[in-house]
């Protein structure tokens, strides 16, 4: 009997186990040792930081079509007989349907600022006309639009260029800019004086949230008609960093030497287009150009900061009889770059899901390398771990999923932002947008290690429901921050996807000290954390591509 009962608890063992939820599988699928194995490839030195287009990112983008093949995720990418060598060629009319890869191939446009470079101040009116005319490198310093450019053009202040619509301030609501050069301060309304009512308004006090705030403002006043941004920080020196003379050391908490290190952001890129988009010069300036350009005005820019961070009223108006002419010159080339896109196919073939998180990070300068350990060496494994999710259910789901991960991200968001433009083109039926960046980090004062934020589509509050539910039900250590906006931006690859209407929900663990540094290195990971923030958004997204019960719009 004894052998008998023994015979029968191991035959209903089996039968559970065959039985295990899809979910639990899915689970399963994801832990920290592989999280680990992955993560240590990806952020290791023979990496080289990642930089677009770089050796390093190209091995990237390998490695991760190489763990989506191992995965069972299929190709999402080109068709492979249009790609030869990385150039493409021709082939016969009726070679007929051809496999895909895992690569979307596209161009960049990479792009620095010449060695020619005027700037002149125009004082007075018509026939009776001054000009001042200021050195570069001396007096003003330039990042170009992707093509030279010469204006003369009437100066507009507009503040801090600053728009919170919801919380009902903006700078650029009204004034013409079209065709005028927009002279703009550094910061946002009270952003000098942190018990100011402006700054409690405005801003949450969290770094990330401040590193926000003061983005984008280059894109806002270029679709408000601007020809050029004028930059002013009345309390900085933009001189210490054109000095022709070096002779001390550069200090940072890991580099020594007599000159600063190479910076990643000294030469930009762009995404090509049928028409001249992103073009706009942005001019930093020394005080005493700046002084020159509001002399005689009235305006005076302390005045304006300690009035706006009080009364929280926008003060934008042209500066009547002063105009600046100017002159930029472009070194451009092109550099051929790559997102990696698999997919699930879903029971309905059409309608999509998209998990991303981008690939790319800052490169290798003067023999230090960039890592990017946590940015975002960890987003991209979780993308990767959520596809080895999905194929471990065994089930089909009922949405198809793309597993994305995106080039360009640290350049201006070009990889997603391409993938959005050729979905729309095909009218591809997106209806949802995970993103994962930054997943790994803890912020300072997060004794207890467990601290991440979910930003969401404030249209789908049913993203913030299922997140608290999962994370009670299957007991993950999380302690989440929720925030709900109309259509999230910020400098992610969300964004693309919200400026088109599709809802999206991201996460991110934290913003830290070690962003954009050498220094953000594997030994510093919360290995806990970003698995519990994989587990969490695979629970979610599993949920998602299998009911619209918490994607309903209200």
């Amino acid at each position: 009997m004894k052998k008998l009962t023994l015979f029968f608890a191991f035959i209903y063992a089996g039968f559970a186990l065959f039985a295990q939820p899809e979910t639990e599988k899915g689970l399963a699928a994801i832990t920290t040792e592989a999280v680990k194995g992955q993560l240590n490839f990806l952020a290791s030195d023979w990496m080289e930081g990642r930089a677009v287009g770089t050796r390093g990112e190209y091995m990237a983008a390998d490695y991760i079509a190489s763990m989506f093949q191992v995965y069972g995720i299929q190709p999402f990418g080109d068709d492979a007989a249009l790609l030869f060598s990385g150039r493409r060629r021709m082939m016969p009319e009726n070679i007929g349907p051809q496999p895909k890869t895992y690569f979307q191939s596209f161009s960049l446009i990479q792009y620095e600022p010449g060695e020619e470079h005027t700037f002149s101040v125009i004082a007075g009116s018509a026939g009776s006309e001054s000009a001042i005319d200021f050195g570069y490198k001396t007096d003003f310093f330039v990042r170009t639009g992707t093509v030279g450019q010469s204006a003369k053009a009437q100066l507009v202040f507009v503040g801090y260029g600053f728009e919170d619509t919801e919380k009902g301030y903006s700078d650029l609501a009204k004034i013409n800019l079209k065709g005028k050069i927009a002279v703009v301060l550094t910061g946002f309304p009270g952003h000098r004086d942190t018990s100011s009512v402006a700054y409690k308004k405005f801003v949450q006090d969290t770094p990330y949230a401040r590193y926000l705030v003061d983005r984008n403002k280059a894109e806002k006043l270029e679709k408000a008609g601007a020809i050029a941004i004028i930059q002013v920080n009345p309390n900085a020196d933009p001189m210490t960093g054109w000095s022709q003379n070096q002779i001390y050391q550069a200090r940072t908490n890991y580099y020594e030497a007599d000159k600063p290190l190479a910076d990643y952001y000294d030469i930009s890129m762009s995404l090509p287009s049928d028409s001249l988009t992103g073009n706009l010069p942005v001019f930093t300036v020394t005080t005493r150009l700046a002084n020159e350009l509001i002399k005689g005005t009235g305006l005076h820019f302390a005045e304006f900061e300690k009035t706006v961070a009080l009364s929280m009223l926008p003060a934008s108006r042209e500066l009547t009889g002063k105009m600046v002419a100017f002159h930029t010159s472009v070194n451009s080339g092109v550099v051929k770059v790559r997102n990696v896109v698999g997919y699930i196919e879903g029971e309905k073939k059409n309608e999509f899901i998209v998990v991303g998180g981008h690939y790319d990070h800052l490169g290798k300068y003067d023999g230090y390398i960039w890592n990017g350990a946590d940015d975002n060496g960890s987003g991209t494994v979780g993308v990767m771990t959520i596809a080895k999710a999905f194929a471990a259910t065994g089930k089909k789901p009922e949405k198809s999923v793309i597993f994305a991960a995106w080039t360009g991200e640290e350049k201006g968001l070009f990889g997603s932002k391409y993938f959005v433009q050729q979905a729309m083109k095909k009218k591809m039926n997106i209806v949802l947008n995970l993103n994962y960046d930054m997943i790994a980090r803890d912020e300072t004062g997060d004794t207890l290690k467990n601290m991440a934020d979910l930003s969401y589509t404030k249209a789908c509050p049913g993203i913030e429901e299922l997140t608290k539910k999962n994370v009670a039900d299957y007991k993950i250590n999380l302690n989440m921050t929720y925030s709900a906006s109309e259509r999230p931006s910020g400098g992610s690859d969300h964004a693309p996807f919200a400026a088109e209407g599709i809802p999206i929900f991201y996460f991110m663990a934290a913003m830290h000290p070690d962003y954009h540094q050498p220094s953000d290195e594997l030994s510093k990971v919360n290995w806990e954390k970003m698995t519990n923030i994989i587990r969490i958004g695979f629970l979610n997204t599993w949920e998602f591509a299998n009911s619209n019960q918490y994607l309903e719009k209200k």
